[in-house]
């Protein structure tokens, strides 16, 4: 099988080191991940054969780990993954989402009346905190719990069928990826102008390290982590 017939979500899986190239290039991985590279290639009108040659030479420079330990996390077992999903993404979003908030809002307070799209950006580093932090509660809370209660043989919950807080939560998946690629146009694929200070650096660094993050955990629950719960609940 060939790099464009791969699944996006089958190919960073195996290769997470190509999720930059996929960010960059516009191929959402995270909430279309069904979609070959082929496929995805097409809605996105790019080019199959470059997006095949950028692909492969990701796949060949990556370390094969990506920054996110390898594909270890694909021989998790279900408890083992949702902690692992955890103790990695989760504790990175709680961890950069304060910060990166007064930082949006410090640049666009020295820097705004030069570069009015700031004013988009912390909008949307805003929207992006007050959609993920009460998402994240709702999996630590209630969906994370009853994935690790399935594995250890519980099938019977307050809310019914797995599938329903699932579902949910994919639903906030899609949103969160909205307001992802709406950041990465309006800061122009996070490119800093001329004039930007260390700080203005700083945060456009720091958003598209939040943006491979994030699709990265998403690619994992989505892909991986829900339809094995799915499955193990039947």
């Amino acid at each position: 099988m060939t790099i464009i017939d791969r699944t996006l979500g089958d190919l960073v899986a195996e290769r997470p080191g190509v999720a930059p190239t996929l960010d960059r290039l516009g191929l959402d991985y995270c909430c279309h991940g069904d979609r070959t590279v082929a496929e995805a290639a097409g809605v996105a009108g790019l080019d199959v054969a470059a997006v095949a040659d950028a692909l492969d030479a990701a796949a060949s420079a990556a370390s094969g780990d990506g920054g996110d330990g390898g594909t270890a996390w694909t021989a998790l077992d279900l408890a083992a993954l949702a902690d692992h999903i955890e103790s990695t993404h989760h504790a990175y979003l709680h961890a950069e989402l304060p910060d990166i908030v007064a930082l949006a809002d410090k640049v666009r307070t020295v820097h705004g009346s030069r570069h009015p799209e700031l004013s988009e950006v912390a909008h949307l580093v805003d929207a992006i905190a007050a959609d993920l932090e009460p998402h994240l509660a709702k999996e630590e809370r209630i969906l994370f719990p009853a994935i690790r209660a399935i594995a250890g043989g519980q099938r019977d919950f307050p809310f019914g069928s797995v599938l329903n807080p699932i579902r949910v939560m994919s639903q906030e998946h899609d949103a969160a990826g909205e307001l992802l690629a709406r950041l990465r146009s309006v800061t122009s694929d996070y490119a800093v102008p001329a004039d930007g200070c260390a700080s203005y650096q700083s945060l456009y660094e720091r958003l598209e390290a939040l943006e491979l993050d994030t699709h990265l955990h998403i690619h994992k629950e989505n892909h991986s982590l829900f339809p094995r719960a799915i499955e193990a609940s039947s």
